[in-house]
């Protein structure tokens, strides 16, 4: 019998804080939110290990560690810091595992895939954990989410070859979006980009390796 709360409890002590991952809130989701819930089922015993898996339709859930750090980079950077409540817009669901953590901090979640089974897979398992605040839609991540915009966040867990600006334009003033940008053969940088009026300023955090964002 797999002891799945053993393993998250290592994943957050040896994979995320030896890293540097600080926030308490992200640790926090990352420690209870059920990682093995969002995999394959024949992968349960890699659920936990510090690596992507594959999950069908050749996408993939991320490492763990890159879920947490992208995740503290939008609730815990400097003085823009979200609160519970605001409300957060994914591109790229996938498992819904980015989405669960999000939720588990208590933002309002839309998440947008572009694979409709993936969506229709992403919602029931949403759905199990009771998560009523993460929203799936079926459609195009380049065309963000108009109905709902703005947001105060932007993540995005698939890579495009440059920033929509579709996606720039439903970012609140003062919001943030990350987001990998680059060629999916090549390395790919994690970008962090503020919005201040009509400026867009963009930092790169880390390279990192996305599967492609498509439309």
């Amino acid at each position: 019998m797999r002891d799945f709360e053993l393993l998250r409890f290592k994943m957050v002590e040896e994979q995320l804080k030896t890293r540097s991952i600080r926030s308490k809130a992200v640790l926090d989701a990352m420690l209870n939110v059920p990682r093995h819930l969002f995999v394959p089922e024949d992968l349960l015993d890699s659920a936990y290990d510090d690596c992507p898996l594959p999950i069908g339709l050749g996408q993939t859930i991320s490492q763990p560690y890159i879920v947490a750090f992208m995740t503290e980079q939008l609730v815990a950077r400097e003085q823009l810091q979200l609160a519970p409540g605001m409300k957060v817009l994914e591109i790229g669901t996938g498992s819904a595992y980015q989405a669960a953590i999000l939720a588990y901090l208590g933002y309002e979640v839309y998440t947008i895939e572009f694979l409709e089974e993936l969506a229709v897979r992403a919602k029931k398992t949403l759905a199990s954990l009771n998560f009523e605040n993460a929203n799936v839609i079926c459609g195009n991540g380049y065309l963000g989410l108009p109905t709902e915009a703005p947001f105060d966040a932007i993540i995005v867990t698939a890579a495009p070859t440059y920033i929509p600006e579709k996606l720039s334009e439903q970012l609140k003033d003062g919001g943030k979006m990350i987001i990998p940008v680059g060629e999916v053969h090549s390395v790919q940088h994690l970008k962090l980009i503020i919005k201040k009026g009509e400026k867009i300023i963009a930092q790169d955090l880390l390279p990192v390796r996305f599967v492609p964002m498509v439309q």
